[in-house]
């Protein structure tokens, strides 16, 4: 590698040594192979089927460029298709037809934005506020209001003509003008734009703001949510009521049963019966007659009430959905509650600290914030293991922090892991077929983010992706890697 008389790095050499060696390539092979787990846990994120539905009519005709099946012939059908919807449907029809085209974010997806090219690709985040807050009603159309009007002038400047610009914005328009969308805009929109292609994204989390344009999209504000494969159960215990949560690191949902009971009074009753008073146990849930269990002398220990009340609660989710888990389960209850759960339960991952008070009320966005932040060695686990891997061999040449050596090795399938830093670019353009990278301090024109890049190529052949602050990378650079080889 070296310098050039303008000042950019090149590196020109052959493939990284190891390549063509049968062992490197049956590991890479078998390694690859772990992108279809990798990429699993971002189906949680869909509804149905993993295409989008077919009222969407517009496809661009390099979509999935990298199917063995993709024939030119394809391409050209599918342009025609494109350019008779274009002239057929108004425009008021065709913005209303594409408004629809949100994507659930998939692997399938994920690969379609991953293999897509054209002239001018869009790739645009928004944080929106809380819609619920007073006065937010207007602040996020306005910002996104702002972000189209950033994305036409800078498509001007890339010397696109008018008619392209507004047909490439044509569905934006639309969505601005939703204002039901806006009521209850998400945490974080993606926006993935070119000429006859528009989706977008709702986000479990805000992302950081930012327009780039270039002749692919930049995805790896999507990697997070694609990445995280850590989830979690919080379990909000009341002598009411027993709820059931799944949670990872963006979103909690509700899991609904109908078995679970109803509070104590659900499974202990206390009634009179032959001028007898008598306790009885029994479950809504369960089907079955009352239990009868004593007479006179009052009514039984409290205590004893609420250990039934547990068993049932406990032995209700062992059977519908923790039987098969080893993750952690929050309890999320008053402080006297949580010794007794934790004593007649049947499953051994509870979390050691619990979120003690009443949280019978909480909404989910504010429980999963606590539960969260409980959570945080948990979600810190997979990436300390990771970096102590990378120490362990930081001796070795299956390490470096140069990124000279790692966006190659990313894109030849070398990487196992991959570190980047939050919320950084690094500029330039790469080569593939002959080796050549160019790193910039700035960037030009027709440059790429070689991040993005290399976090693409690595989810691509089953390697994982660490986000780090810049301070906890390896080297305190941008970029690292551990290499299979």
């Amino acid at each position: 590698m070296g310098k050039d008389k303008e000042g950019k790095l090149h590196l020109e050499k052959g493939k990284p040594t190891g390549a063509g060696k049968q062992d490197s390539v049956e590991l890479h092979l078998k390694e690859a192979d772990a992108l279809e787990q990798y990429l699993d846990i971002a189906d949680k994120y869909t509804t149905g089927a993993e295409e989008a539905p077919a009222n969407i009519p517009i496809r661009h005709p390099n979509r999935l460029t990298s199917k063995a099946d993709s024939t030119q012939q394809d391409k050209q059908r599918n342009t025609s298709a494109d350019k008779a919807l274009r002239k057929d449907l108004p425009a008021t029809d065709k913005a209303n037809e594409i408004m629809k085209a949100e994507r659930q974010l998939t692997r399938a997806t994920f690969r379609e934005l991953a293999d897509y090219t054209a002239n001018c690709c869009v790739s645009a985040y928004l944080a929106p506020h809380l819609a619920s807050v007073e006065g937010n009603e207007q602040v996020d159309p306005a910002a996104f209001r702002n972000m189209l009007q950033n994305i036409t002038n800078s498509l001007k400047e890339k010397n696109i003509d008018t008619e392209t610009i507004q047909s490439m914005l044509s569905p934006a328009q639309a969505l601005l003008k939703n204002e039901d969308f806006w009521k209850t805009a998400p945490r974080g929109l993606a926006f993935f734009i070119a000429d006859n292609y528009f989706t977008y994204f709702q986000l479990p989390a805000a992302p950081r703001e930012e327009v780039l344009l270039n002749k692919s999209f930049f995805l790896k504000q999507l990697v997070p949510v694609l990445a995280s494969q850590e989830y979690f159960y919080v379990l909000v215990i009341s002598k009411k009521q027993a709820k059931l949560y799944r949670a990872d690191e963006f979103s909690m949902q509700y899991i609904p049963s109908n078995e679970v009971p109803n509070g104590v009074d659900d499974v202990v009753h206390f009634e009179e019966k032959d001028d007898q008073q008598l306790w009885r146990t029994g479950s809504s849930g369960g089907g079955g007659g009352a239990v009868y269990h004593g007479a006179g002398g009052g009514r039984p220990d409290e205590k004893d009430f609420l250990s039934l009340y547990m068993k049932e609660v406990d032995e209700t989710l062992w059977s519908e959905v923790l039987h098969t888990e080893n993750v952690p389960l929050v309890l999320a209850g008053v402080e006297y509650l949580i010794p007794i759960y934790k004593a007649v339960t049947q499953y051994k991952n509870v979390w050691d600290v619990p979120l003690t008070g009443n949280h019978q009320n909480d909404t989910i966005p504010a429980l999963h914030r606590e539960a969260r932040a409980l959570l945080k060695p948990y979600f810190e686990e997979r990436g300390k293991k990771a970096l102590e891997s990378f120490g362990i061999h930081s001796a070795t040449e299956k390490t470096s922090t140069d990124p000279a050596e790692v966006v190659p090795a990313a894109h030849y399938g070398r990487v196992s892991r991959l570190f980047v830093a939050h919320d950084e670019h690094l500029w330039g353009t790469f080569d593939e077929m002959n080796n050549k990278l160019e790193i910039h301090e700035s960037k030009e024109d027709e440059d790429e983010c070689l991040l993005d890049k290399a976090i693409v190529k690595t989810i691509q052949t089953g390697g994982e992706v660490h986000f780090l602050d810049r301070d906890n990378m390896p080297g305190k650079g941008s970029i690292a890697a551990l290499m299979r080889y």
